[in-house]
């Protein structure tokens, strides 16, 4: 064990940050630490390194522990270029270099035994150190987070936050320290970054503690998940989505103890009611004793839950037509360098697609030119029959910052009443007087939730979504992908949240300079795929043998298996919403039949557009239904035959 944190507690002011903090770390350890923005979790940061001193409770470090931090926020104001910075941290070995020079020189001009002596132990201890191989790796530290060649050389001061934070945490990485404390070290990254850093880390001799929000990185690194709600630690032996699970299991035993408490709570205080009711002295007495007992339960907390009331199901005003965008031949340069070009893919109806590619690939360009904000060099974007964008950008929210957060959406959407206002906001985490919140005192997140909600609610029914999930803590992007999910609308949305996407996406398109590459399911099926041509583009085909060969065509049954289950899974849903749908449909037709409805014009009216509107979306659902089992009938027969 390198560390040990027992019932720490911590204050500000009258403001209790935390209250019990226990937890133990071992060496080569890799743990997540995970809690609500707010939650204290940089505070326990602060505590561990050394620069709060918590106001009760008990912390055991190892001796001469190396701790190594990358805040959130970094502030880096040196005028060296990148390269010579980060060669500071072997600063040792460069010493050691220019002493073998000079000793080198020294022997040539007057050689003698004890030169000899002298420049064989610092080689040895020079060697020892990898001395050799020092400049190369700082090279493939920067070659790993997104460094191009032509950046080794640039001024840090010329560099953006984003940047220098990438450069800090090369630094920290280099210095190999024994235990790593890492704030959000995946802001800033692309996906190949990320994935770089996460094969680093899992080399990494050291053990690290790791807040993110990026619950894919928490996956394929963390064993161990600790986890701050309410000023309390609570330890969850396993993964991300181990925790999730254990979460749930432990919030339901939780919940049952609590209710059991309150039943009987209730229970005593009936029968305390009733014996004082009867208003003699022994009754009085027994009723003074079970208040006694009463005042003297330790009460059990309620869990922390949030439930179904929550939900809120967007769906857009028109259905817009099958077909939403069409993109053929489509370039686009800027300043001579081409981003991409003969792009063409097309949008269907309903489609969660996630828009990938390298940082400067031109994702947002392409959201740009589909909202008409820039021009194709080539070809033509084509938006299908009553399809209208919505276009959310993170650095651009429209926010009124003078507005509380329930008159941003009341005012943007008065058809709704603020009963209506405030269920939708509780859809976004904005419950009881957190709707009263100034916009200009949100914090990024929270104004972030705020937009995201306006654009959900909007007349859109082709979403483009830039970094949806950025700013945002776990639990609100759970939410989010709640919400997303039972979106009836389009949604086209870039993202580096692998998790997100894996929840999110049916569709992946690939934004590369020779244009968009395709790939049917999500980010783990993406990747799938990817290996797979991988695999088959590194085969050669002479040296094929029958039993390489039939493991080819065994992954190939297994992808086309893999594809009729999904096609076979988007069917039944669609059979599933297609009677849904129907149940709506006879439920307004009955209403129409009430005497209140058929003597109420304006209510007639309403109830008869609904009807319309869903019987539209009835008869594009069949249509795509029909389109789909005539396919799969067709693949069944064509089995049957082989």
């Amino acid at each position: 064990m390198i560390l040990s944190a027992a019932h720490i507690t911590k204050s500000f002011g009258t403001t209790e940050i935390l209250r019990d903090v226990t937890f133990h770390l071992e060496a080569r350890e890799k743990a997540a630490l995970v809690g609500i923005n707010g939650a204290g979790k940089t505070t326990i940061f602060q505590i561990l390194r050394g620069a709060y001193e918590p106001d009760d409770g008990s912390l055991f470090v190892q001796k001469d522990l190396r701790i190594g931090y990358l805040p959130q926020h970094v502030e880096m104001d040196s005028s060296e270029q990148v390269e010579d910075e980060l060669l500071k941290v072997f600063a040792h070995l460069s010493r050691m270099e220019q002493r073998m020079r000079d000793l080198e020189q020294q022997m040539k001009e007057s050689p003698s035994h004890e030169l000899m002596e002298q420049y064989s132990r610092l080689q040895a201890a020079y060697e020892m150190e990898d001395g050799y191989a020092y400049r190369s790796r700082v090279r493939g530290v920067l070659k790993g987070l997104g460094f191009a060649e032509e950046e080794y050389h640039m001024p840090i001061t010329n560099l953006s936050g984003g940047q220098r934070s990438r450069i800090a945490l090369s630094k920290l990485l280099l210095q190999k320290p024994d235990l790593l404390l890492l704030d959000e070290p995946t802001n800033h990254l692309d996906i190949a970054a990320i994935q770089w850093l996460e094969k680093y880390l899992q080399d990494f001799p050291g053990a690290a503690l790791i807040i993110s929000h990026d619950r894919y990185f928490l996956d394929k690194l963390c064993t161990r998940t600790i986890e701050l709600e309410r000023g309390m630690t609570s330890d969850y032996s396993g993964s991300y989505t181990f925790y999730v699970t254990e979460k749930k299991k432990r919030i339901e035993a939780a919940m049952r103890v609590y209710e059991a408490q309150q039943e009987e709570i209730r229970r005593q205080e009936e029968i305390i009611a009733r014996l004082r009711s009867f208003a003699q002295e022994k009754f009085i007495k027994r009723a003074q004793s079970r208040e006694k007992i009463l005042d003297k339960m330790e009460l059990v907390e309620k869990p922390i839950t949030y439930d179904d009331a929550m939900k809120f199901h967007f769906k857009p005003r028109v259905l817009s037509g099958n077909d939403v965008l069409i993109a053929h031949d489509v370039s686009k340069a800027f300043d001579g360098r081409t981003l991409f070009s003969h792009a063409e893919f097309i949008i269907k109806r309903g489609e969660k697609i996630a828009l990938l590619g390298a940082n400067g690939a031109g994702k947002s360009t392409l959201f740009k030119m589909i909202m008409g904000q820039e021009q194709a060099d080539s070809g033509h974007l084509v938006n299908g029959v009553k399809v209208t964008p919505g276009y959310y950008d993170q650095e651009q929210q429209n926010l009124s910052p003078d507005k509380s957060v329930l008159e941003e959406i009341y005012d943007a959407y008065p058809n709704l009443t603020v009963p209506e206002v405030r269920n939708i906001l509780a859809a976004f985490l904005f419950r009881g007087d957190d709707v009263f919140k100034r916009i200009g005192d949100l914090s990024g997140g929270e104004k972030a939730r705020v937009s995201l909600c306006k654009i959900m609610l909007s007349d859109s029914n082709f979403l483009l979504l830039d970094e949806p999930t950025n700013h945002l803590d776990i639990l609100s992007r759970e939410v989010l992908e709640q919400n997303l999910n039972s979106y009836e609308g389009t949604l086209l949305f870039i993202s580096h949240d692998r998790y997100f996407i894996n929840q999110v996406a049916h569709r992946i398109l690939v934004l590369t300079p020779e244009g968009i590459r395709t790939y049917t399911g999500n980010y783990d099926d993406y990747i799938e795929q990817i290996a797979r041509q991988e695999a088959a583009a590194a085969a050669v085909p002479e040296s094929i043998t029958p039993i390489s060969r039939e493991k080819i065509e065994y992954t190939e049954r297994r992808r086309s298996q893999a594809d009729l289950r999904r096609q076979r899974t988007r069917l039944r849903m669609m059979e599933k919403d297609i009677t849904d749908l129907e149940a709506s449909i006879a439920e307004i037709e009955e209403k129409m039949q009430l005497p209140e409805f058929y003597s109420d014009y304006e209510a007639y009216h309403k109830l008869d557009i609904q009807k319309k509107e869903a019987s539209d979306r009835l008869d594009a659902l069949y249509a795509d239904w029909e389109t789909l089992s005539a396919e799969l009938e067709e693949t069944d027969a064509s089995e049957s035959n082989a």
